[in-house]
């Protein structure tokens, strides 16, 4: 369901890790970044994905909004931390997403 908020559509929300140890990068609504859709996404029929260098368990937790390791699905903010309701919130997000940006795309 799309929202009328830019966030939902244009703030990264996670990272999906796909078999080939790509990730994409994934709004609110569980879609690629700026796809406004309610229709399902085939990821393979967009470049979409892409490999980062340097991801780790310690980092999928500094990235994390919960803090977690889990490399599969990696989320930079959650419904208690929304970036849009609070400075604090707003924050935490870009320190976590100031991590992010820093990867470099594996070649």
């Amino acid at each position: 369901m799309l929202k009328d908020e830019l966030r939902h559509t244009h703030f990264p929300y996670c990272l999906d890790r796909q078999e080939d140890g790509s990730y994409v990068m994934l709004n609110r609504n569980y879609k690629p970044i700026g796809f406004m859709t309610g229709e399902w996404v085939n990821y393979e029929e967009h470049p979409v994905s892409v490999k980062l260098q340097g991801i780790t368990q310690k980092l999928a937790a500094e990235l994390d909004a919960r803090g977690r390791e889990n490399m599969e699905r990696i989320h930079l903010y959650n419904d208690g931390c929304v970036p849009t309701d609070n400075a604090e919130s707003m924050q935490a997000y870009l320190s976590r997403l100031s991590k992010l940006m820093a990867l470099r795309i594996a070649g």
